[in-house]
């Protein structure tokens, strides 16, 4: 019985902590590592509690592993010496468009987005969004609306430049350069990569997370709903190249974005799959996880000072 609460976390540990990322179904299930922390404690206590030391040194190998990979997110990490202009970002995922217009309007006048990435975003959740007033907070867009999941865009307060969409399967990723009056040139990025969700969309979820642009160079900012959590090794990979999490950096990494409540009696754990990754030379001054109805994905905020 010892054994059996203590292997299977400890092989979860050597798989995270490898640089290796088995396909299906690891891909979905790594996203929920840091509930087998959790788990990896209660089994070790067990262990201990039995009198399997054996055991108990596997579940304690098991829980330290874990526990280095997920701890920090918890933690309030410094900034660097940035002195430029700020920068505050608001990124939603619609819901094949069905969010609330109104109140993403209301979050919208709340949190003063200097930026506004959107996902899912159809042809008629534009439209609504347009006529609530959207333009005319955020006169500048680079819009690629599409039925489906497809569709994205970024709004800003500031001119923007279109860039290339990045287009995988489904799935479109608008890209856009924005001036800022400050005189800094920022790429934005609406990030909306496949879900992994079944065996066959791994190809897809990676070359839409592969396909972003790694950070060092020119300013970037990533926000949008990944399809993936800061467990998933394209996603580490992305950070190692030059950005840094804006939840992880003020000590907010474990709220869940996904799934948002819609009415239903069983939804599956919350995990962290909306971000908005900044250019490490950039300041992280806030983060918040809001509200939208009628969406199973949280809208994420985050404000940011440019180097």
């Amino acid at each position: 019985m010892s054994w059996i609460a203590v292997v299977p976390f400890a092989g979860w540990a050597l798989l995270r902590l490898s640089g290796f990322e088995p396909d299906w179904p690891w891909v979905p299930v790594v996203a929920y590592t840091p509930y087998a922390a959790v788990g990896a404690v209660a089994g070790g206590a067990l262990a201990w509690v039995v009198r399997r030391r054996a055991a108990g040194v596997v579940g304690i190998a098991a829980v330290v592993g874990l526990g280095l990979a997920v701890a920090p997110r918890a933690f309030t990490d410094g900034n660097p010496p940035a002195g430029g202009p700020v920068l505050r970002v608001l990124a939603a995922n619609l819901m094949v468009g069905q969010a609330d217009a109104v109140q993403l309007m209301a979050l919208v006048g709340q949190v003063r987005p200097d930026v506004l990435t959107l996902q899912e975003l159809t042809p008629d959740a534009m439209r609504r969004l347009e006529e609530a007033g959207l333009r005319k907070t955020l006169p500048h867009t680079v819009a690629r609306p599409l039925p489906g999941v497809g569709g994205s865009a970024v709004y800003a307060r500031h001119p923007l430049t279109a860039g290339k969409t990045i287009k995988q399967g489904a799935f479109g990723q608008a890209r856009a350069w924005l001036a800022h009056p400050g005189g800094a040139r920022v790429e934005i990025v609406s990030v909306h990569p496949c879900a992994p969700k079944r065996t066959g969309r791994q190809p897809c979820w990676q070359g839409g997370l592969h396909a972003l642009p790694r950070g060092g160079g020119e300013l970037r900012l990533l926000a949008g709903d990944f399809n993936a959590t800061l467990d998933h090794l394209p996603m580490r990979e992305l950070l190692a190249s030059g950005y840094r999490d804006a939840a992880d950096v003020m000590g907010r990494g474990f709220t869940a974005t996904w799934p948002q409540a819609l009415g239903r009696t069983f939804r599956p754990p919350g995990v962290t799959i909306d971000h908005v990754l900044a250019d490490s030379r950039m300041a992280v001054r806030d983060f918040r996880v809001l509200e939208l109805r009628h969406t199973d994905h949280r809208p994420v905020f985050a404000e940011v000072r440019l180097p």
